[in-house]
């Protein structure tokens, strides 16, 4: 999943889109060393020590991980666990309604990460080094983090049922990518 998210940091720099990321693992020098070795340059929210079980992924119901949320410009959940062809559909149709035409479907996103890595390998974005995780130093810091993270209760905005990455049609993508179901209430 890094070479895809890595790719969408490079492709849509500039553009109203960023990748906030909650790192369940309990140890935390662990996920300081995947970060810098992965070479993730997004937000990334250390979840605590209780790993998987910690605030950030309860209160936003995690069950499975990596759990991916697009959400839009007014703070809606659009979908959810988009992955691969259907993540680039879902990501060009939110693009398309804040007016900013981008191609994503038919980029091959690990080649595009393996040739940028290739090219500078110390960076996966143009002038951004490994963001180093953002660890709560205590356990207030990790409820309070978890706190501003989950503001909005997800569970109550629209989202779009779960969805595999596939090997649909480009078609196929972006009409599932499309559909918006509302969650009950």
């Amino acid at each position: 999943m890094y070479p895809h998210e890595r790719s969408l940091v490079r492709h849509l720099a500039g553009k109203p889109f960023a990748i906030v990321g909650v790192n369940s693992d309990a140890d935390l020098e662990a996920i300081r060393k995947v970060t810098k070795s992965k070479q993730i340059t997004w937000r990334s929210f250390w979840n605590g020590p209780d790993g998987t079980k910690g605030p950030i992924s309860t209160q936003w119901s995690v069950a499975s991980w990596p759990t991916t949320y697009l959400i839009d410009k007014d703070g809606v959940i659009r979908y959810k666990n988009v992955r691969g062809k259907s993540l680039d559909a879902a990501l060009e149709v939110l693009m398309a309604e804040m007016g900013e035409e981008v191609s994503l479907v038919d980029i091959d996103h690990e080649a595009a990460d393996a040739e940028a890595l290739k090219a500078d390998p110390k960076k996966t974005s143009e002038n951004k080094e490994a963001a180093e995780p953002k660890a709560a130093e205590n356990e207030a810091e990790v409820k309070e983090t978890a706190e501003a993270v989950t503001a909005d209760d997800p569970k109550s905005e629209k989202a779009v049922p779960e969805t595999e990455a596939t090997n649909d049609s480009e078609e196929e993508v972006k009409d599932s990518a499309e559909k918006k179901v509302e969650s009950p209430k």
